[in-house]
């Protein structure tokens, strides 16, 4: 089987993506790529989470024809390829429907520095313009409004987030869901005091060295 590693990867934080409570039903997706080998495996269109096997998701090639698999492949593939075509640093991505976040998203609202953890993103969390879901449209406007942060928002649609790993990418996601809703909150209340680039980059600094490291 092809990528069988990336495949049981997908099946399992699909699986974290529905506890987490980062999206409903068979919303959002999930992608690894292998830069060896030049193949990609995502998760399958909807199917539920719970049910999918690693023989369900799908192995496509950069250009998005299916190598493997017994199922459709998402229906948001085509941002998660131009985000790996666009940043050589990315190996995952995932997509959620995040309450939160994608309430920010529905404002037209970027997500500003209002807590520190926004440094799991970057100094932000950058909105991308509306597209009709699964275009070529969105995934312009994901992979070029994305630029060096590690998430971003879809307007009126959700969040997307990368990282080195499947496991940076989904603990993104859930810290800029954390943050989102602090945001939310926040401005519930009043005007939130927000954080100064100098103490973003602090931080950002901090997180490389931030957990256990093997030695």
């Amino acid at each position: 089987m092809l990528l069988e590693k990336e495949r049981m990867n997908i099946v399992e934080f699909g699986k974290k993506l529905v506890k987490a409570k980062l999206t409903t039903g068979t919303g959002g997706n999930l992608s690894m790529i292998n830069r060896r080998k030049k193949q990609v495996a995502i998760s399958p269109s909807g199917l539920d989470y719970s049910k999918t096997r690693p023989v369900d998701v799908v192995i496509t090639d950069m250009a998005g024809r299916i190598k493997d698999g017994l199922c459709q492949p998402s229906s948001e593939l085509g941002f998660h390829l131009e985000l790996y075509r666009t940043r050589p640093d990315i190996q995952a991505v995932v997509h959620t429907h995040s309450v939160y976040a994608t309430t920010i998203a529905c404002l037209g609202w970027e997500l500003p520095p209002v807590h520190y953890l926004i440094g799991f993103s970057g100094k932000n969390v950058p909105i991308a313009p509306y597209a009709t879901f699964g275009t070529k449209a969105l995934a312009r406007h994901v992979a070029s409004g994305i630029g060096s942060c590690n998430a971003i928002l879809l307007a009126n649609h959700g969040l997307v987030t990368v990282g080195a790993d499947m496991a940076a990418a989904f603990t993104t996601a859930e810290e800029i869901e954390f943050v989102a809703r602090v945001y939310y909150q926040a401005k519930n209340i009043g005007q939130p005091v927000l954080l100064p680039d100098r103490e973003i980059d602090i931080v950002i600094e901090k997180f490389k060295t931030y957990g256990q490291r093997r030695k």
